[in-house]
């Protein structure tokens, strides 16, 4: 991308200022950023939280997100989803039980950084990062073998809310095209 992902703006607003306002709208009673030292996200008014295991990738923020949350599930949202909405993520909390999170399926894929794990998968996101396995895929899959996550199938018609954005290029054609109310 070049740049910090969590200031690009859709419709006049960041990236970063949208995802918090999603996890606020379906009820997140606290809301953390996952960021990396020298980002200045106090703009935002969120606690930013810094990996323990720097260059691990969105696996090192869940982790200390799970290790920050005081309630038993944590939303995770990764920044670069502008069009995921407010309806679907309610689907998706209505998935989780007490102790057990939802991460959506997509053509038998999971997407891990779009999703609600339980707070007692901390220790095996831990011990994953120390193996030096990051992968968020791979994660996911161990704490549904875990008993931790529930899957939620994604229609082919929702699919387009999992729109990643990874170019400059991507973004600039997405703004403009998104349906009404995605974004």
């Amino acid at each position: 991308m070049g740049r910090d992902k969590a200031t690009l703006e859709v419709v006049g607003r960041p990236l970063l200022a949208r995802q918090i306002e999603l996890a606020r709208q379906v009820g997140a009673n606290e809301v953390f950023v996952s960021g990396r030292a020298g980002a200045d996200y106090a703009a935002f008014g969120c606690p930013v939280l810094l990996d323990q295991y720097p260059e691990a990738g969105p696996l090192a923020g869940v982790e200390r997100g799970l290790t920050a949350a005081t309630a038993p599930l944590l939303l995770v949202l990764a920044v670069d989803l502008p069009r995921l909405t407010v309806e679907f993520l309610q689907r998706l909390l209505q998935e989780c039980r007490a102790e057990t999170g939802a991460v959506p399926e997509m053509r038998e894929r999971l997407e891990p950084t779009a999703a609600v794990y339980p707070r007692r998968a901390q220790a095996l996101a831990e011990e994953r990062l120390r193996a030096g396995k990051n992968g968020m895929q791979d994660f996911a899959a161990a704490v549904e073998q875990a008993g931790g996550l529930r899957r939620l199938h994604v229609a082919p018609a929702e699919e387009e809310l999992f729109f990643n954005w990874n170019t400059p290029a991507l973004g600039q054609e997405s703004a403009g095209d998104s349906p009404a109310g995605m974004l």
